[in-house]
């Protein structure tokens, strides 16, 4: 079995090393103006070049996404902007819109271009076309089973394919969301989603004006409505729309009130297949890891480039973990879920590789990450001879508690027994960031994370 790239996001130079010092092949990033990431993003063209130095030092990939959507505007400067990109030796562009592909290939035909999964390809057919274009690989779209992505394969043996197996979900078709663009003007397709599909939101009862047909607000639903008891509901009476009548919960229509907009009511609809909530749950395929092996993906992708230092080493160091006993013939390790739990996350499903009912894939509960199993709290920043290391707090943690070293070389588990500030004074609590502390560890190399276990 040959063993899939595993790719990482790098939205900093210090999340690129985190990245390869834990198990990464290859990292993406992109420039601001060109990228799905235009907040949060440190890869000006100074940091690109040196990204793609230090990854070919190691023996490395770089690849630069740039994936966005273009309007006019864009197009006229694109050529001009990411020819001294090019100029760096780049291992590819990750490219989306057809018009700046087609330029790209006119006037670098010898640079390989990644399809990005913006691109929304979903067929085989869909693969040949743009395999017939000069483009090398083709990232899958999102929504494909793995049934589906081993039907592309079959059909498309000598093409390069990606997944994404770790990260947020999009609520609409990959990355095609408006939501930020309508409420706030910042277009997701240009860089600068807002996730306003994690925001917190009330519901309100509504009826339909039968003149204008706008919904009209009725009263407050009760504190203790659930949407997730709606879904069922939902789901059990699709279920008996076979006779080809119209349930009632076709007609039924909410108005939405975001926390910090009260007043401005904004109509959802239900139909019969249910009520559409734009919460959806994380992304986590890591128990698939072994079937995307054996089906012949090239790239394993996760996603995260505004995610933390923490996030970037820990899922590289799992997913690098799960590659390697999958090539090897080693079962499956389920351990590995629990550490996938020590990160923040709004609850995980396999998304659409599996086929699975709606509310396993979507959060009708809450918005927010919520933290399972630990909590990163730090940064080991440098080592004394005595085994004491001096860490840069990024979340309390205490005197008594059972602290996780996450190192490259191997993780463990410690109880820290004292602690003191940069006097060399005892203190039992180091809080959040920016404050630096001693704590023994016992000589951890420099750049170790430090988690405390919940």
């Amino acid at each position: 079995m040959k063993s899939p790239e595993l790719l990482l996001p790098a939205g900093s130079l210090a999340k690129m090393r985190a990245a390869y010092d834990f198990g990464a092949d290859a990292v993406y990033a992109g420039q601001p103006r060109y990228s799905l990431r235009a907040r949060n993003n440190e890869f000006r063209l100074e940091q690109i070049g040196q990204g793609i130095q230090e990854a070919h030092a190691r023996g490395k990939k770089f690849f630069v996404t740039s994936n966005l959507i273009a309007h006019n505007d864009k197009v006229r400067t694109y050529l001009r902007d990411i020819e001294p990109v090019i100029a760096l030796k780049p291992d590819a562009l990750i490219m989306a819109d057809p018009g700046l592909i087609m330029q790209v290939r006119e006037k670098w035909p010898e640079v390989d271009i990644h399809l990005s999964v913006q691109a929304n390809t979903t067929n085989w057919a869909t693969v040949k076309f743009w395999q017939k274009l000069g483009v090398r690989r083709i990232i899958l779209s999102r929504e494909l089973s793995l049934d589906e992505i081993e039907g592309i394969r079959n059909e498309c043996p000598d093409m390069e394919l990606e997944v994404f197996v770790h990260g947020a979900l999009c609520i609409a078709y990959s990355g095609r969301c408006l939501l930020s663009g309508y409420f706030n003007r910042r277009d997701p397709n240009q860089g600068t989603c807002t996730n306003a599909c994690r925001w917190e939101y009330g519901t309100q009862a509504a009826t339909e004006n039968s003149a204008s047909g706008e919904a009209i607000p009725v009263a407050k639903l009760d504190s203790d409505f659930n949407f997730g008891e709606a879904a069922a509901e939902a789901e059990s009476n699709f279920s008996t729309c076979g006779s080809g009548q119209r349930h009632p919960a076709a007609d039924r229509i909410y108005l939405l009130e975001e926390k910090g907009r009260p007043g401005e009511l904004m109509p959802i609809m239900e139909d019969e297949h249910g009520t559409y909530i734009m919460n959806s749950k994380d992304l986590r395929a890591v128990e698939h890891v072994e079937r995307l092996a054996k089906i012949g993906v090239d790239s394993l992708k996760i996603e995260g480039r505004t995610k933390s230092l923490y996030y970037v080493a820990r899922t590289a160091q799992v997913y690098r973990r799960a590659i390697d006993d999958a090539v090897a013939g080693r079962p499956f390790n389920p351990e590995l879920l629990m550490e996938l739990e020590g990160l923040a996350n709004r609850g995980y499903t396999g998304g659409l590789l599996e086929r699975r009912p709606a509310n396993d894939y979507q959060n009708y509960v809450s918005g927010h990450s919520e933290l399972h199993r630990s909590h990163f709290v730090g940064e080991v920043r440098s080592v004394r001879e005595d085994g004491w290391v001096e860490v840069e707090t990024k979340n309390k943690f205490s005197v008594g508690d059972r602290i996780e070293v996450i190192h490259p070389s191997g993780n463990r588990v410690v109880e820290l027994n004292e602690m003191r500030n940069l006097d060399n004074e005892p203190v039992q609590v180091a809080q959040g960031s920016p404050v630096r502390v001693w704590v023994p560890l016992g000589l951890p190399s420099e750049g170790a994370l430090l988690a405390r276990l919940l």
